[in-house]
């Protein structure tokens, strides 16, 4: 009968032995160690008497023995075997008999000390107690060290033995078969089946789960991180720490800590893989690791030590802090503020593996770069894109880019696969029918949120802006908004004809973000009876603008309850185009052939209600140092364009057309101006002011020069001035403050 593994016995002995010099791969000696130390004790217990702890199951490796393993200086061989069933079993033997630490969670170092009364037969954990008992050998280990005279251990322990009491013969006699029995451990039998190294991922694991009575489930990443223990242990410990460190804010130091994700070693594995290999199935990832070439199906040293190579690099930029935290930005500037906002993690890891093929390999600028993420991002959570079979949408998307060579390649693909996902036909008929559900995890009720965030929107009823208000640094008793029921459930249930079906009632057309009080005080009302005081609190202006933001349809209190769910679904969808179109608007950065701009000859008309020039964007010329006054006035000329009719401010140069050019503002290069302009617009005129301008450098006789184009704000713009806020608008060529109530005015007007 041909069978895919071979059986084969061995001694405790003749396994630690091959563990030590490496022919044998042992993970889990690296590994956060789940056992508990009782569970030791029982192991050594049940070899003791006699009693079978089970078989080993192993997996060859193709390797040649005589060659050094990748990341191991310590080791004779590289291993020809791996351990895939009984991993803590043989961890517990060989850091008992080998007296070395295990590791637990958290990556503190613990030793295993097994105690032994010869007297009783009878292992014990080591404690304080044990400790102190005479008729215990405190640790085991002692017996198996290479420098161990076992007769010599055991006349010692006599000695201290009889120090406290008397021993009879019988005892003695007792003591010594007994510790020569413990120490006799070592030529325990062991039964082990190794599996043929032409056996592939797919059959180990199946083998795995019929022959374990734990039946659980192994998959690829667990298989690839074994690898990676055999051959690059440092790199598996590095992706344990960083994921570790992910889990809690650091206060002395940079840490992965993040409001979006606690990522699991396979997740960012995930992420290495498919920066390395341009792969998604990690099958053929294992396979390669191996270094089995995919067309001859033979194996190479060679070949594997080249892809662990390629690892090495990839996860070396995965693991960049750098990286990694400018790719939340782009998460943030898609409108998304936490991870509860996120329904699919996958979307968000394979997200990060585009981002940093973009940053890394093509080169994007990350001003563009950020810009392509967050609507890739936005695009791909608000369609599910990867929640349904995420490796074949992901191996068809990094297959495609095995073909891009530019930048521009790049963010064009990105981008086209955007504008075909999110089509007309998307916007008004597929969205509003995935609006037609009560499930709070849904992809379009995220996207929603994300919008408002977006559209810099209030909450309902309320002055507070939703996106500080989603603040995830924010902890309290009470939640600072709450999903409120528009048709309150209470309500719904006392009409005439009852609605209490939770999918009916709690449908995402139903609900809206109100600040906690305000939820309370709604209470169980009918939406006639609690609307008309709410308005109270406004004005006609901001009347309608929240009803536009929240989707609300004219007179929707006055709508029957299933009439209102459909005109709101339609209204919630084009929300959530017009917070995608906004994020597009604020983030594409090509608009260098806008029709009907020509740089020239607006430098040649001079100055205008609807164009301003400003020699520097932070460098006071008469000073040649930086200056934060430079950068207020630049801020004042875009808040004053985006509350009017939009305009252009071209900055290098002079009020009289003369190019002075960008250089005298010392940027590294242009992405980074462009970079400190988004980011003092974010931080003083807002997100909603972020989403109205588009950058762009050009040249001008012999100099360059960055354009930014404002378009008209839907809703005031003003700027933070110290603890004060102010509110400017464009008046010919100039720009103008205006007082309290001429604000109040002007606002009543315009918005």
């Amino acid at each position: 009968m041909n069978t895919v593994f071979t059986q084969v016995n061995r001694t405790l002995g003749t396994l630690m032995d091959n563990i030590e010099i490496g022919e044998i791969g042992l993970p889990d000696i690296q590994r956060p160690f789940v056992w508990k130390n009782v569970k030791v004790r029982q192991l050594f217990d049940s070899m003791y008497r006699g009693y079978p702890i089970g078989y080993l199951l192993f997996w060859k490796t193709s390797v040649t023995h005589g060659v050094k393993a990748i990341g191991s200086n310590n080791k004779q061989l590289s291993p020809s075997l791996v351990i895939v069933d009984g991993q803590q079993r043989l961890t517990s033997l060989y850091a008992v008999i080998k007296n070395i630490p295990v590791l637990r969670k958290g990556f503190e170092t613990e030793r295993i000390q097994v105690a032994f009364n010869p007297l009783e037969e009878r292992f014990e954990v080591a404690d304080a107690s044990i400790l102190r008992d005479k008729l215990f050998m405190s640790d085991i280990s002692l017996l198996w060290s290479r420098d161990t005279n076992v007769i010599a251990v055991i006349r010692e322990y006599l000695t201290e033995l009889e120090s406290s009491r008397g021993i009879t013969d019988e005892e003695r006699t007792k003591i010594e078969n007994s510790i020569m029995k413990v120490h006799g451990l070592i030529s325990f039998p062991f039964t082990s089946l190794e599996l043929s190294a032409e056996a592939d991922a797919e059959a180990v694991s199946e083998i795995f789960v019929r022959i374990n009575s734990a039946g659980e489930t192994l998959n690829q990443s667990d298989f690839i991180l074994t690898l990676m223990s055999v051959f690059w242990d440092e790199g598996r410990t590095t992706l344990e720490r960083f994921c570790l460190e992910s889990h809690k804010p650091s206060t002395d130091k940079a840490s992965p800590f993040n409001y979006f994700i606690e990522p699991s070693p396979d997740q960012l594995l995930r992420v290495a893989v498919g920066v390395a290999f341009k792969r998604a199935r990690l099958k053929y990832v294992y396979s390669i690791l191996r270094g089995k070439d995919l067309e001859t199906e033979k194996f190479s040293d060679e070949l594997r030590d080249k892809q662990f190579e390629l690892l090495k690099n990839a996860q070396e930029r995965t693991l960049n802090l750098q990286y990694w935290h400018d790719f939340m930005n782009c998460l943030r500037l898609a409108g998304f503020r936490s991870g509860k906002m996120i329904t699919s993690q996958n979307n968000l890891i394979f997200s990060y593996i585009l981002y940093l093929i973009g940053r890394t390999e093509y080169k994007v600028s990350e001003f563009k770069l950020r810009a392509v993420i967050a609507r890739w991002f936005f695009m791909s959570n608000v369609t599910g894109r990867f929640t349904g079979s995420p490796e074949s949408a992901m191996e068809f998307d990094l297959a495609e880019l095995r073909s891009v060579n530019t930048a521009e390649e790049f963010t064009q693909y990105l981008d086209r696969v955007c504008n075909i996902t999110l089509s007309s036909d998307y916007w008004s008929i597929t969205l509003p029918n995935d609006l037609a559900t009560s499930s709070s995890r849904s992809p379009s009720l995220f996207a929603y949120n994300a919008s408002l965030v977006l559209l810099d929107s209030k909450v309902l009823f309320s002055k507070a802006l939703i996106s500080d208000l989603l603040d995830p640094s924010i902890h309290a008793h009470k939640s600072a908004v709450e999903r409120h029921h528009l048709y309150p459930k209470g309500y719904l249930a006392k009409l005439d004809t009852p609605i209490t079906s939770t999918r009916d009632t709690n449908q995402i057309a139903n609900y809206a973000y109100v600040e906690w009080g305000d939820n309370i005080y709604i209470s169980d009302q009918a939406p006639s009876e609690y609307l008309p005081e709410m308005k109270e609190r406004y004005n006609h202006s901001d009347t309608e603008k929240m009803y536009r933001d929240h989707a609300l349809p004219e007179n929707w209190e006055h709508l029957s309850y299933f009439e209102f769910l459909e005109k709101r679904r339609e209204l919630i969808a084009k929300v959530i185009e017009r917070g995608y179109a906004a994020l597009s608007d604020s983030t594409d950065n090509n608009h260098d052939d806008t029709p009907g701009f020509v740089l020239a000859d607006i430098l040649t008309d001079g100055e205008s209600e609807v164009t301003e020039f400003k020699s520097t964007l932070r460098t006071n010329l008469h000073t040649s140092s930086k200056d934060p006054r430079m950068e207020s006035t630049v801020l004042k000329t875009i808040a004053g364009f985006l509350n009017v009719n939009g305009g252009t401010l071209i900055v290098g140069v002079s009020d009289d057309g003369v190019p002075i050019g960008i250089d005298v503002d010392g940027f590294a290069n242009e992405d980074k101006m462009g970079l400190h302009l988004v980011n003092i617009v974010k931080a003083r005129l807002g997100m909603q002011a972020l989403t109205n301008i588009h950058v762009h450098f050009d040249d001008y006789e012999g100099s360059r020069v960055m354009i930014v184009k404002c378009n008209r704000s839907s809703t005031e713009v003003f700027m933070k001035d110290g603890e004060h806020e102010k509110f400017y608008i464009r008046t010919g060529p100039s720009t103008t403050d205006l007082s309290v109530s001429q604000t109040s005015e002007y606002i009543k007007q315009r918005f």
